[in-house]
């Protein structure tokens, strides 16, 4: 009898720590970004200087977590067009969105993905180091709808593995 109680018990504590891990990983470690907050946080980066600018949007919604810094996802639209955005931004050549929870709808990296693959929409950068390391990237689609989330840049990869970094990498900055 013990020995079907101790299995029981072990069944039922593997099966509690599964859902709970499942989750912290969908549901709890995100928290909603209030458009508040974010009042400048569609930037792109200009091609006459580098630096990232606001541009205009609306209909703002965006999730990110302090567990990660490449959690970031937002969801967003713009009356700007395509020529003004691609001859004054600065476009990427290859962006890949990472996956959103399925709870946040409206960041489908699927469909994302496959309009970036076969030139429906553009990719363009936010902003460089938003965070050390890590690049904002923004796909924006011709209906008007934009996407942004964060990626680990090339800096960003050498520093997090522990290596020397090179002389065009910026200083790791001190804790």
């Amino acid at each position: 009898m013990t020995g079907k109680l101790l299995g029981g018990l072990i069944v039922l504590t593997a099966l509690v720590g599964g859902v709970a891990m499942y989750w912290l990983q969908i549901y709890g470690y995100y928290d909603a970004v209030p458009a508040s907050d974010m009042q400048d946080d569609v930037q792109l980066t200009l091609l006459v200087n580098g630096q990232a600018e606001p541009i205009l949007y609306e209909n703002f919604e965006a999730i990110d977590s302090e567990s990660s810094p490449i959690r970031f996802r937002a969801c967003f639209t713009t009356t700007m067009s395509a020529g003004m955005l691609t001859e004054t931004y600065e476009m990427l050549e290859k962006a890949e969105p990472r996956n959103a929870p399925g709870w946040f709808e409206c960041f489908d990296a699927k469909e994302i993905g496959q309009s970036l693959e076969n030139g429906e929409a553009l990719a363009f950068l936010g902003q460089k180091d938003v965070l050390y390391g890590i690049d904002r990237i923004v796909a924006i689609l011709p209906d008007g709808r934009g996407f942004a989330w964060n990626e680990i840049n090339a800096c960003g990869e050498i520093a997090f593995d522990g290596k020397r970094l090179p002389a065009h990498c910026p200083p790791r900055p001190t804790e």
